[in-house]
């Protein structure tokens, strides 16, 4: 498991969100996993270690 881990249940990195800024002028993570968690798609009680 990646320290850069933030979001256990997509596996998003701090990488993944600076990439994501350099090729978006924004980070649009966030907007993926609310949309995911929305549509039921999240896991985070059993893959997060923090269960959150």
């Amino acid at each position: 498991m990646s320290k850069d881990l933030i979001c256990y249940c997509f596996n998003y990195t701090k990488s993944d969100i600076k990439i994501d800024i350099l090729k978006n002028n924004k980070s649009i993570i966030e907007e993926r996993i609310k949309a995911e968690k929305k549509a039921g798609a999240c896991d985070c009680a059993t893959k997060n270690p923090s269960g959150k």
